[in-house]
């Protein structure tokens, strides 16, 4: 009996890669928002650093962020992403190819709504970030006017059928069960993203824009 393939869940993103990058070209408003938001959180020089981001995709955020390590499932969205220069490596969150307390940061963005197990996924992030390593999470919020959006469209989009979307506090539970430490928030995008004409400034909180981003931090002391 052949072994289960971990990555066939994301066929949609292997079949439609070039799509998937596309949009970031064509609603830039929305994309620079997120960025701008999750830019709170990061170290002023990422690319210092030790830093992967779990689900890299085509490297749209790795690149400009200054993450230089990659995890990603779909080879598609892969080759996109050493395009932009980011070391990528094929696999999934919940078994992370990384040793102990080798990493300083870890970024998700979006992808955690794909992970199959997000508590698992968030467990190996602590074991391979160092002590007082730092995680940023930026995701679509379900609690939010947008996530609600999304959840009453998500059978309609090839990318999102297959999402399980989870809320900022969902998250933030997560995060605290696991142990981590210093949790901050803020949130952007106050409507629909292909209809937003200007770049948005973060707020403080979650709830309200349907992008959330969260940080925390590894415990100097804790063992995962």
């Amino acid at each position: 009996m052949s072994k289960p393939d971990p990555t066939k869940p994301f066929d949609a993103f292997e079949k439609h890669a070039s799509e998937y990058d596309a949009w970031y070209d064509k609603y830039k408003p929305a994309y620079e928002s997120e960025l701008l938001a999750l830019k709170q959180f990061l170290p002023s020089h990422p690319e210092k650093l030790r830093a992967l981001e779990i689900g890299v995709g085509t490297g749209r955020f790795a690149s400009p962020l200054g993450i230089g390590y990659g995890i990603e499932p779909s080879e598609a969205m892969a080759l996109l992403a050493k395009g932009r220069g980011i070391e990528v490596v094929r696999g999934i969150a919940e078994a992370l190819p990384f040793k102990n307390q080798t990493l300083d940061l870890i970024l998700i963005v979006t992808s955690i709504s794909f992970f199959t197990d997000p508590a698992q996924g968030l467990r190996e992030a602590a074991r391979v970030l160092k002590p007082g390593g730092q995680i940023v999470i930026g995701m679509l919020d379900r609690e939010s006017p947008l996530g609600q959006y999304y959840v009453e469209k998500q059978k309609e989009s090839s990318f999102s059928s297959g999402a399980r979307f989870l809320s900022a506090v969902e998250v933030s539970g997560l995060l605290a069960g696991l142990g981590y430490e210093k949790l901050e928030s803020c949130q952007t995008l106050s409507g629909i993203p292909e209809e937003i004409e200007e770049v948005e400034l973060p707020e403080e909180g979650t709830g309200k824009g349907g992008f959330a981003v969260l940080s925390a931090r590894k415990p100097g002391n804790r063992i995962f």
